[in-house]
């Protein structure tokens, strides 16, 4: 899941990203043992790495308050071992540099786990110090420059922007036949894993894009893309940006008389894309979700009267996604008997877990659910289709 004016080109600095990650972690010895500091009495730290402030700050509020509810229950249940889980939420701002100041500050505060960031280049930022200092790290992105990493201290709680995607393009080209498929995405790691994961998914399917629109990810007015986009006179149009910014482009679509139904991964199921759009600009976007609703079954009804019990609002993905990732991590702590390091790494790893977006079983990618479903937002609501 996740902003400077005219930044530098975004698959730049994602490349920069992942190759600094590489080099910091080919020039140390990092997680081989347990993690330093650590000790057999006392809390059990856990920190929650977010944009809390800014543009991105939903993401932020939801992933925490998901993992809080986790750690909430555990705790009433006597926590782990006789141990109290302890949560900390850390703003990161939406900044890979402020990501990385954190990754060394919960470092040297002694948190043997984090979860988080939703912003993919945040985590991309941070993963060679909480490899290097031996801390596992579930995360909420999705971009596949998160595998290319190939830390075995990252973990996804969702899959990838290649299954979201490649599940999206077979629903539109292979189920409804759309052949005019228009794209606009944005150039953050986001925008750019979106665009490249859905370009390659439509060609594997015989269709090239009849336009593909990039903007920035502070950008407000997107008239001359969706200009040209409605000059193509397109069937659907596939959308990767984040819940605000998405929901902006919508709106204007529709101002701009482009009628044809939206398509989208996550931030297209959230509240916030809809409330940015408005409701009658939304109705019959497509979305792919690993989580469609609260209604999915009696785990995420029982998952969601929870979370409206304890924040008085209703849970979404990015909820469902870090209350989901948070209880791999305690299972895990559990199983261990409280492992640190390289060993709490592994056990992770070896969790198999059924949870709200299915069930989890990790390779050694990270990666531990690899299939989403496809919505249709009907009256407002995230419906299911067949």
């Amino acid at each position: 899941m996740y902003r400077i004016a005219q930044p530098l080109a975004p698959r730049t600095l994602l490349a920069a990203a992942i190759a600094s990650a590489a080099a910091l972690t080919a020039c140390s010895a990092p997680g081989g043992s347990d993690k330093a500091g650590s000790s057999d009495s006392g809390p059990i730290k856990i920190a929650v790495v977010d944009a809390r402030s800014g543009q991105l700050s939903s993401l932020g509020d939801w992933e925490f308050k998901g993992a809080k509810l986790a750690v909430d229950e555990w705790n009433k249940k006597g926590g782990i071992n006789g141990r109290r889980i302890q949560l900390k939420s850390f703003d990161d701002q939406g900044d890979p540099t402020t990501g990385t100041n954190l990754a060394r500050k919960i470092s040297s505060e002694k948190y043997i786990a984090m979860i988080g960031t939703s912003e993919s280049a945040v985590t991309i930022a941070m993963a060679p110090v909480l490899k290097q200092e031996g801390i596992p790290n579930i995360t909420s992105g999705q971009s596949d420059g998160l595998v290319a990493l190939k830390s075995e201290f990252l973990f996804l709680n969702g899959p990838t922007s290649t299954t979201y995607d490649t599940t999206l393009a077979k629903y539109l080209i292979q189920e409804k036949g759309y052949k005019k498929i228009a794209m606009i995405t944005n150039n953050g790691s986001y925008g750019a894993g979106e665009h490249d994961a859905f370009t390659k998914a439509a060609k594997d399917l015989g269709v090239t894009p009849v336009t593909d629109q990039v903007v920035t990810t502070d950008q407000k007015d997107f008239s001359a893309a969706l200009t040209k986009i409605r000059a193509t006179k397109p069937q659907v149009v596939f959308i990767g940006s984040e819940e605000v910014e998405a929901g902006l482009i919508v709106k204007q679509a529709r101002d701009l008389g482009i009628t044809v139904p939206f398509a989208g991964a996550a931030p297209q199921g959230t509240p916030v894309f809809a409330d940015t759009a408005g409701k009658a600009a939304v109705e019959g976007t497509i979305v792919s979700s690993p989580y469609l609703s609260n209604d999915s079954g009696p785990a995420a009804q029982k998952f969601a009267a929870a979370y409206k019990a304890a924040y008085g609002e209703d849970a979404e993905l990015h909820g469902a996604k870090a209350y989901d990732g948070t209880n791999i991590l305690l299972t895990a702590l559990k199983n261990s008997k409280v492992a640190t390091g390289r060993k709490l790494a592994d056990a992770i790893r070896s969790t198999a877990y059924d949870g709200l977006l299915g069930q989890f079983r990790y390779g050694t990618d990270g990666v531990g659910i690899t299939r989403t479903s496809i919505g249709v937002i009907t009256s407002g609501a995230l419906v299911r289709q067949k």
